[in-house]
């Protein structure tokens, strides 16, 4: 087994790069283990070698969204949350073990995802897994209507061909919205002297990535999601809010900027 050591600030130098501080190789397997620094604690990731769905690394979006919801945990705390496209599940294991989230895993129809989601739970102490729903995007969801509140992604806009199929799934998700229970979520408003939201309508998608893509293809993703009735907005560091144009949950406190 060979141990290598890499310097964070090095690799973050490249978007494509993957941040790690140590890597351990099992040469008689298909996998890689790192430990990763997150804020406020460390996670040992087992991560593929090489996988045809590209789930097989930590991107560097992950690090800097993680930062981004510890630095607004107030917007995410009591939610009910689905992570798009985790790979890992790196995301979801650091927001359950910080803040106790109430999260969901998913990724493509692929059986080794699941089950590498589920080792690396255990690896860092979840010893019962987070839920996981296999779904390739663009397909009919397993859930005719789904209760997540919150839906969450970084690094997802790799694939321009994949596009109208993510879009398309998470119109549904958020247009299809249906609250589980009566349970309250808190009430949102605007921040009047910076003109900051000071919360997230419900249902709500935000999005990070730190992936090279360009200015056509972001357009792309963004003019689709408008098209397909959806409302885009930047709310800092490379972080996007996309929600219904218009909420059609009327017992939910959502904002209309």
């Amino acid at each position: 087994m060979d141990i290598a050591l890499f310097s964070p600030s090095s690799l973050f130098a490249d978007a494509e790069a993957v941040s790690v501080d140590e890597e351990v190789t099992d040469v008689h397997q298909s996998f890689v283990e790192r430990r990763h620094q997150f804020p406020g604690m460390e996670l040992l990731i087992r991560e593929f070698s090489f996988h045809q769905l590209n789930a097989n690394l930590l991107w560097p979006g992950t690090f800097a969204f993680a930062e981004w919801l510890v630095q607004h945990h107030s917007w995410i705390e009591g939610r009910r949350c689905l992570e798009l496209g985790s790979g890992t599940g790196a995301l979801a294991i650091f927001l359950k073990k910080s803040f106790n989230l109430d999260i969901t895993t998913s990724d493509y129809d692929d059986q080794e995802i699941e089950e590498n989601i589920a080792h690396n739970c255990q690896a860092n102490g979840i010893t019962s897994v987070l839920p996981h729903v296999k779904h390739s995007w663009g397909e009919t969801f397993p859930s005719a209507e789904p209760d997540w509140d919150l839906i969450i992604a970084s690094d997802i806009l790799l694939y321009v061909k994949q596009y109208p199929n993510l879009i398309k799934s998470l119109s549904f998700l958020l247009k299809s919205y249906k609250p589980k229970d009566d349970k309250a979520i808190p009430s949102v408003g605007n921040d009047q002297s910076s003109g900051m939201c000071m919360g997230l309508a419900v249902p709500a998608f935000l999005m990070s990535w730190r992936r090279r893509i360009g200015k056509e293809d972001e357009s792309l993703f963004f003019t689709g999601c408008e098209n397909a009735g959806l409302e885009v907005k930047h709310i800092g560091s490379r972080v996007y809010c996309i929600k219904p144009r218009e909420n059609m949950v009327s017992t939910t406190g959502s904002i209309d900027d």
